[in-house]
Parts: C-alpha cells; sequence; structure tokens
C-alpha cells in the first residue's frame, strides 16, 4: 500500500552536492553524442523531403503527436508526455507493457507476468505514481488499469511543488479517457493464446455527446488463463540441498469501469467527475514437487490452492471558477473503499523428508481513503504564473489475522493523515530564459494498532524546489534544462507497524533459515532525504521528432533497506527474521538518451518509417555496504527499447515492434546478503490491417523470443552459507484483436 509513516520531526538540514558524474564512463558520454548528433547531422545535410499526400486519418494522427510534443517543449520542468496514438500504437493488453517502453522507466519480474513500475531503476516508494494528478488510492495497482482507460501518460523526472515531492526517482501521472463530441465509440475484442491458455478481453470506449454535460465511459472485461512454473534449486549449509518444481495454472476475471463527466458553465465555472469501479477474482491451483539433490526421485508433494478478490470503488471530483480574469480556483476531492481477500493454501500429499509442510496464509483487509485538495492560480502582467495550495489527505486501514499466525496478533488498524501547503512560481526572465521556483510543506501523522500496542508517529518535511529553461535561440528547436530539488520518501506504513509474519514453509514452533525469514515492521526508522540535480540537453525536429540527453544524481540519507538477523529468538526457538533499517547515505547518478524521428527526414533514401529508441545508463553506491556490486535495490546498471513503425504503401496495413533489454546484475543489500537479477530481453511485435476508416483487424506477438528468467538470493555469514536460486518460465502470447469505431 502507499500509505506513509514518517518519524517525528527533524532539523532537515539542505546537503550540498558531493563529487560528479566520474561513475559514468566515457562509454557512455561517447554514447550520448552518437545518439544525439547522427540523426541531427543527417537532418542538416539532407534537403528537405517533399511532404506525401495522406488521408485524413493520417493528418489527424500527426497532429496529436505534435500536441504532445509542444506540451513537453513549453513545460518549464522538465516533462515527456505520451499521447493516444503511442499508446494505442503496439496494441497492449496492460498499461504496464506500454509503460516499460518509455524513457528510463523498468518493469520487475519475469516477462508478461507484471511487476513493481520504476523510474531509473528506483521503486519501492522512490517513483511517485499519480491517477489524474493525485496520489493512487491505497491497494490499487498500474495493472488494474488498461492501456483504453488512459488519455495520456506524463513522466516528470524532477519534482514539483504541485504534484509532491515523494519523486526521488520521478512522477509518472496517468491521465484517465477524456470525452471527445462527435467522436465515435471504440470496441475492441481481444483474443489471446499463451502456452495452451486462452484469454478473452472486451474494450469500450462511449464517448458522451450531450449538452451541457460532456464525457466518457470505458469499461473494460476480462477473463484470462495464465500458467505458471518455475524450479528453485537450494545450495545450503543450512539443510539439505534441494529442488523444487512448482506448476499452477491460474485464471482472472475481472471488469474495470470508470467515467468521466464534463459541466461547463458560464464565466469559467465547470464541474468534473471521474468515478471508477474495479473487481476481479483469481483462482489458481497447482502441486510443488520437492526432493533432495542427492535423490533421482520426487519425494515430497504437495497441493497448492489460490483464492484471491479484490473490489475498488472511489469517486473523484474537481471544481473549477474563474475568480477573474487572471484568477482561477480549482478544488478537488475524493472518496474511495477497496478491499481485498487472499487464501493461499499448501497441502501436503506424500511426506518421505518431510521438505514441503501443511501451510496456510491469509490476508483480508478493507482500506478506506478520502482527499480534499484546493490550488489557486493568478497570472500576472509580468509574466508570472503564481500556483499554491492545500492538500489533506486520510487513508484507514482495518487487516485481520494473516500468514499463518494462528491467533489476533496478526490483527492491524491503522490510519494516516497527511497535510500539504505548497507555493510555486513560474515565470518568463527573457526570449532565452524562463524558470520555476517552489516550495513545499509536509506534515505526517500515522497511528498504528497491532493487537494491544499502539505506535504513533508524526512527521514534517520542507523540499525547496527550482527549474530552469535556457533557449540559445528562441527562433530555433534546441534548449537547455536545469533542476535543482529536494525529495523524500517516507517509511510505508507496513514498513512501521507490521505484525510479525512467519516464513510459510517455518511455521512455528521450530527454526528457519535466512533466506526464509519472517518479517516484522520497525517502528524507529527514519524517512529518506535527497538532493539532486538535473541537467538536459533537447532538440526538436521536424514532424514531432525528439532528440535529448539527461543528466541526473541524487544524493540520498538515511536509505531504508531489509535485512535479516540470525540472532533473534521467538517463541522459544532461534528464528531469522527481517526487518526494514536506516544503513546510512547512498548517491545515484545516471544519463538517459532519448531520439524518437522519422526516417525518412534524417535520410532522404530512406522509407518513412517512425523511429522510436532510448538507452538509460545507472550508476548507484551505498556508503556503509562494502562493495562490489552495492548498488540500490535491484537497480539495472542500464535499460533500452529501440522501436520502429512502418505504415506499408499502397497497402491499409502497418507493422511495428520493440525490443526492450535489461542486462543481468548483482545487489550487495548487506555484507552477508547478496541479490541476483538475471537478463531480461522482450521482443514484442504488431501488424495491423485496417479494412476502412472504422474497422481493423491486429495481431500482436509479445515476447515472441522468449528466455527463462532467472532470479537468486545469497546469504553468507563466512562459516555458512545459502544460495536459493529460481527459475521462471515465460511463452510467447499471440493476440488477435478486432477493432471498430461505432
Amino acid at each position: 500500500m502507499r500509505d506513509t509513516f514518517p518519524t517525528p520531526p527533524l532539523p532537515f538540514v539542505s546537503q550540498p552536492l558531493t563529487g560528479h558524474l566520474s561513475g559514468l564512463s566515457r562509454g557512455f558520454v561517447a554514447s550520448a553524442v552518437v545518439l544525439l548528433c547522427a540523426p541531427s547531422v543527417a537532418l542538416a545535410q539532407a534537403p528537405a523531403a517533399a511532404p506525401a499526400a495522406t488521408d485524413l486519418g493520417q493528418v489527424e494522427i500527426r497532429g496529436t503527436r505534435n500536441t504532445d510534443t509542444e506540451a513537453r517543449q513549453e513545460s518549464s520542468a522538465s516533462k515527456i508526455v505520451i499521447g493516444r496514438e503511442e499508446i494505442d500504437k503496439q496494441g497492449d493488453a496492460t498499461l504496464g507493457d506500454v509503460l516499460k517502453r518509455l524513457p528510463g522507466v523498468t518493469v520487475q519480474g519475469a516477462p508478461g507476468r507484471g511487476g513493481a513500475i520504476r523510474m531509473r531503476g528506483l521503486g519501492g516508494g522512490y517513483t511517485q505514481i499519480l491517477l489524474d494528478g493525485q496520489r493512487m488510492p491505497p491497494g490499487f495497482s498500474v495493472d488494474s488499469l488498461t492501456p483504453e482507460q488512459v488519455e495520456r501518460i506524463e513522466i516528470l523526472r524532477a519534482p514539483t511543488a504541485e504534484t509532491g515531492a515523494r519523486a526521488i526517482a520521478g512522477t509518472l501521472n496517468i491521465v484517465l479517457r477524456e470525452g471527445r463530441k462527435a467522436t465515435p465509440d471504440d470496441l475492441k475484442i481481444t483474443r489471446s493464446q499463451e502456452h495452451g491458455q486462452g484469454s478473452n478481453m472486451l474494450n469500450w470506449v462511449h464517448n458522451l455527446n450531450t449538452s451541457p454535460v460532456s464525457g466518457t465511459f470505458t469499461l473494460s472485461a476480462m477473463d484470462s488463463q495464465r500458467a505458471d512454473e518455475s524450479v528453485t534449486e537450494i545450495d545450503s549449509d543450512y539443510r539439505d540441498d534441494q529442488v523444487r518444481k512448482s506448476e499452477s495454472s491460474g485464471r482472472r476475471q475481472g471488469v474495470h469501469a470508470n467515467t468521466r463527466l464534463q459541466w461547463k458553465g458560464e464565466q469559467g465555472k465547470s464541474l468534473t467527475l471521474t468515478p471508477f469501479l474495479i473487481y476481479s477474482e483469481y483462482t489458481a491451483q497447482g502441486r510443488i514437487d520437492a526432493r533432495p539433490l542427492t535423490s533421482t526421485s520426487i519425494t515430497d508433494v504437495a497441493l497448492t490452492d489460490n483464492h484471491s478478490r479484490y473490489a475498488a470503488a472511489r469517486l473523484n471530483g474537481q471544481w473549477a471558477q474563474r475568480l477573474s480574469a487572471d484568477d482561477r480556483l480549482d478544488v478537488n476531492f475524493g472518496w474511495g473503499q477497496s478491499q481485498y481477500d487472499q487464501h493461499i493454501t499448501q497441502t501436503p500429499v506424500d511426506l518421505s523428508q518431510a521438505l514441503l509442510l501443511k501451510a496456510a496464509d491469509e490476508q483480508r483487509f478493507t482500506d478506506r481513503s478520502n482527499t480534499l485538495t484546493a490550488k489557486w492560480t493568478r497570472v500576472l502582467d509580468s509574466g508570472h504564473q503564481l500556483v499554491s495550495g492545500l492538500e489533506h489527505e486520510g487513508v484507514r486501514r482495518v487487516e485481520e489475522a494473516s500468514a499463518g499466525a494462528g491467533d489476533e496478533s496478526g490483527n492491524l488498524k491503522a490510519r494516516t493523515a497527511r497535510w500539504a501547503a505548497y507555493t510555486q512560481d513560474e515565470f518568463k526572465i527573457n526570449p532565452n530564459w524562463s524558470a520555476y521556483a517552489g516550495l513545499r510543506y509536509e506534515s505526517i501523522l500515522t497511528e498504528g494498532q497491532v493487537s494491544e500496542a499502539l505506535k504513533r508517529n508524526k512527521g514534517q518535511v520542507w523540499t525547496p524546489l527550482l527549474h530552469a529553461l535556457w533557449k540559445p535561440d528562441p527562433a530555433k528547436r534546441d534548449q537547455v534544462r536545469m533542476s535543482l530539488t529536494r525529495s523524500y520518501k517516507t517509511p510505508t506504513l507496513y514498513n512501521m507497524v507490521a505484525p510479525l509474519r512467519y516464513s510459510r514453509d517455518y511455521p512455528i514452533p521450530g527454526n528457519n533459515v535466512p533466506t526464509q525469514p519472517d518479517r516484522v515492521g520497525n517502528p524507529d526508522l527514519k524517512p529518506e532525504l535527497a538532493t539532486g540535480i538535473d541537467l538536459a540537453f533537447e532538440r526538436y525536429l521536424e514532424g514531432g521528432g525528439v532528440l535529448s540527453a539527461n543528466v541526473f544524481r541524487r544524493n540520498i540519507q538515511d536509505l531504508i533497506r531489509y535485512q535479516t538477523t540470525t540472532t533473534c529468538t521467538v517463541d522459544g526457538g532461534a528464528r531469522c527474521v527481517s526487518s526494514p533499517q536506516n544503513v546510512g547515505d547512498a548517491v545515484t547518478q545516471g544519463i538517459e538518451l532519448e531520439a524518437k524521428f522519422r526516417l525518412n527526414l534524417a535520410f532522404a533514401q530512406a522509407w518513412p518509417v517512425d523511429i522510436r529508441s532510448n538507452a538509460s545508463f545507472f550508476r548507484s553506491k551505498v556508503k556503509d555496504v562494502p562493495g562490489p556490486d552495492n548498488r540500490l535495490d535491484q537497480q539495472p546498471s542500464m535499460t533500452a527499447n529501440l522501436g520502429a513503425d512502418y505504415r506499408l504503401r499502397g497497402v491499409p496495413m502497418t507493422v511495428g515492434g520493440n525490443v526492450n533489454w535489461n542486462p543481468d546484475y548483482e545487489t550487495r543489500r548487506s555484507q552477508e546478503q547478496l541479490s541476483y537479477q538475471g537478463i531480461k530481453r522482450v521482443v514484442d511485435v504488431y501488424g495491423q490491417w485496417r479494412f476502412s476508416a472504422a474497422t481493423a483487424l491486429r495481431l500482436t506477438v509479445s515476447n515472441l523470443l522468449p528466455r527463462d528468467y532467472e532470479t537468486a538470493t545469497t546469504f553468507n555469514t563466512g562459516g555458512l552459507s545459502e544460495t536459493a536460486r529460481t527459475t521462471d518460465r515465460n511463452w510467447r502470447n499471440i493476440q488477435l484483436r478486432l477493432e471498430m469505431k461505432i
């Protein structure tokens, strides 16, 4: 969940940036120069190509792309805008598949299985995710949204006072669909196949062409089936070496619906209501086979059963009113509730070696949340635009006993109340320079009751922010961005007040092992603070193209990381327990490159192929953890995407594809703990045949060249060690979609 729980007020003092980007090799800089200069030099040398004749649909698509590019170019703070054209282009089934191709964005987990969304390789609270400019409600997942429900995606690499400073890595703002009058409905029917399992999906977007109320209604319904298979090999000094094979087949059924209704009155008055509803059920049955490595036959078998249900409903609203020719007031409000219920059982069938035990894991919680914000905007004759605001957010969670605790010790009641105030000034100094200055204050109160124990914490944070935009020649399309910011990451409610959760394979009484520890919260955590600098060069090309290079650095104080202790005693047994700790300071830095252009505008004799490419290189270091590989958790050394789209001449067909690549890497979490993430390479291709302006058929092949995904965890005290290495299977997904405008 996304509730936060800071420590009592601390005297936050701004720390100066130290060091430089010496950790970035000359190869990185050379890559930036090549990627930026090659297309631009070709554009300068090539004669202007005569515009090809296009139909009305092509003209409309080009206009949308230019609008997104202009929004990026005119923003004082660094912002990338991804509109409907790019979201629709690949025919993705999930929003996570769209996000993984964006500059500097990575998605954790095996290909096609979803996972945490990260910017600059940093997740777990470093990346702020907003929905229509508001913080995501508790328990809400980005994977709950389909691409058809989204109007655009905004990427902010540095925090602003208005969007919030809990964004050390950056901010992703997901804007839901907006209604357009005189636009036909969109209907998409999809059938997909993966490893012999079939799935169906229906997406319907209805535009409300009424007056004075307009808007849109979006409905997505799914019935998907998917297989999962993994093998874990355990090499241990604590227990017998063994291998485990897990297989399961799951089915997810769900419906997602959201509506945007807008009423416009006189004198700039408007009311926008955005309700949305999500309901899904998941069931999966499987089995686990376990045997010692010294044995050639399977000795233990257990059956697994997984049932879960998630339901969420929320109403967001905005009242906007123009107070005068220069003043505007926006009031946002929201109420929501979500419920989650999961029950997992493991039932032994054949126990020859007692490798698999009977276990049950239950989780049931209810979240209720409310938000209320007010923003006042004033435009001055001098070119200044002043924005000031107040915010309040409240969250309550009730959770019942779970994780096999067997008593009431797992019950949790908690609430979080957050207040914020900010002011910012965006102004144009002269034709060459524009700037943005902001200051934000937040106060957060968190109370949690585990059984009879009450834990209470209150904290506050001040975050100054400064952005500048310089255009060497206002008549041209080159510009440089600079940002100096303060940002922070608060411990989550679970980091601080989570009750003790026992290892599923090692319930009490008895001992467990370091790679499968119990988990518990830590109420003494401090928040993380970061001082950051960003420097970017951007060149905007003809036809909506862009070349950019962005260099960043973040100095982080009081880094939070889970660490395992092997000396704890629980209920008379020696247990290994993992809990979050402040482990000291860290630094992360990198360079992000992007090139997006039409090939025939760079090389006159080339085909009119749209090229989309980006590459990001990251380096980080946790200062109090000995190296090598003492990077921030699960941050790859790089991520890269290369995509292309081509509309065939004389044939109503468009083809394209994308390659996403992340190298393998190790992370030293402490002197004793080491984790490994394997190579992830995903190839997606598609083809769209348009029968008419209103009907098209799309074939998408995701994960065209599947490869196994490996992860590993090692715990080594110098005298004893254990390594658990897991290989997850994944498969090619073939999707056929009928797209209609009705």
